[in-house]
């Protein structure tokens, strides 16, 4: 017969796997400490020695990093989406731009899509709160704030679509822009006109979605990447303009 004993599941297994979840959701980021041991082992109500080797097991796997002193961690497991020479290829190329942004166009329009069908009351307040902030942001003369927040807006309507590997992808997608790996994001947000333009249309994404508007949601997503591959080209334009610019000054310069 095929049917075997039933053992009753160690409880550092049950902490492997309710850590493992939080993980694969996104609800604990890369980076991210851990509660001490002790206000970890209450809140899930295990003892430290079941606590110690379920963080022992993560650890192995790569999935939680201790630090000298500082806690548990963790781990950046995004890292390893890209090799290091392929980040190093990104960042030298501009084609890599224009992909990136296709790219991002074609997979966050549909995760737009499926926030608004499938996402949660609490998935589209929290979307509706990072946007109330970057209104608020918008007024300040230094646009950091503002950079950051446009990051954390898009990355909870991914959160929002309900899709673990969209979201791991595309946090990791985040991490490289962040870096300046394909462009720099203040050289959009320090044009006000282009952070107006952004603004209006984070504003009409959060209202798709706020109405649960999928189709309208999805377009809103579309046009706004659209309009950013334009801003950018426009900027790069006008770097090349000065750089000739500039050449023409200094040797205008060294004439008699």
């Amino acid at each position: 017969m095929p049917f075997q004993r039933i053992e009753a599941e160690k409880l550092s297994h049950a902490v492997v796997r309710q850590i493992e979840q939080l993980i694969l959701r996104g609800i604990l980021r890369p980076g991210e400490r851990l509660p001490s041991e002790r206000e970890l082992s209450d809140r899930m109500g295990v003892s430290r020695p079941s606590l110690r080797e379920a963080v022992a097991e993560l650890q192995d796997r790569g999935l939680l990093a201790t630090r000298a002193g500082a806690g548990i961690y963790v781990a950046d497991v995004l890292g390893s989406a890209f090799s290091p020479a392929l980040i190093r290829l990104f960042a030298a190329h501009d084609e890599a731009v224009i992909d990136y942004i296709g790219f991002r166009r074609d997979l966050e329009s549909i995760a737009a899509e499926r926030a608004a069908l499938h996402g949660s009351d609490t998935d589209l307040k929290v979307i509706d709160t990072i946007y109330r902030k970057m209104e608020a942001a918008h007024s300040k003369r230094n646009p950091a704030d503002e950079a950051d927040l446009d990051a954390e807006f898009h990355l909870a309507i991914i959160e929002a679509s309900h899709n673990v590997i969209l979201l791991h992808m595309m946090r990791s997608m985040f991490d490289l822009l962040r870096e300046g790996v394909f462009f720099n994001r203040q050289l959009l947000f320090k044009q006000r006109s282009i952070r107006d333009l952004l603004l209006d249309h984070h504003k009409a994404i959060n209202t798709a979605l706020q109405a649960r508007d999928a189709d309208a949601a999805r377009a809103a997503v579309v046009r706004h990447l659209d309009d950013v591959e334009i801003a950018l080209e426009e900027l790069r334009r006008a770097e090349r303009h000065e750089e000739i610019a500039q050449l023409r000054l200094t040797q205008e310069g060294a004439r008699p």
